[in-house]
């Protein structure tokens, strides 16, 4: 049974407040350049899935969490059911980046509650796009060139 999201109102890049949960410098470091790229001003960044929380209610709003699956301390799944957990953050979007690209991990992404699936290494030319259309509400569950 897939999960009803709420509707969403759409979010313009430049208004945005993304969490990346990505323990690996330069995959953040892509991500974060990607999105000032695209005019996303307001990045956070966590290396753990442990406390994302608790991070995440430091900032004034989360819009979209990018989450690496492979996480130290606790991975991502364990990280989206603190947030799901949460009454401030429940309904925030979570998006998978990973490397642990296949149809088998999509789909369990998917049933565990995420709100999409980008797979790595990111393709730098779709990326942007893919985060402009999971701001408006629309799903992206990519698996690039794996399968």
């Amino acid at each position: 049974m897939e999960a009803t999201n709420p509707v969403r109102k759409p979010i313009n890049p430049e208004e945005a407040h993304v969490l990346v949960v990505e323990d690996n410098v330069p995959n953040f470091v892509l991500i974060a350049r990607l999105l000032a790229y695209m005019g996303v001003q307001r990045c956070e960044w966590k290396t753990t899935g442990w406390g994302v929380v608790d991070f995440a209610n430091t900032m004034p709003k989360v819009d979209l969490v990018l989450m690496d699956l492979r996480l130290p301390h606790e991975d991502g799944y364990e990280a989206l059911a603190q947030i799901r957990s949460n009454p401030r953050l429940r309904d925030t979007l979570v998006v998978v980046v990973t490397a642990q690209a296949s149809s088998v991990e999509m789909q369990k992404a998917r049933e565990a509650g995420f709100d999409g699936f980008l797979s790595k290494p990111l393709d730098a030319d779709k990326f942007p796009e893919q985060i402009r259309q999971i701001l408006q509400g629309e799903s992206v569950w990519d698996l690039g060139g794996s399968t």
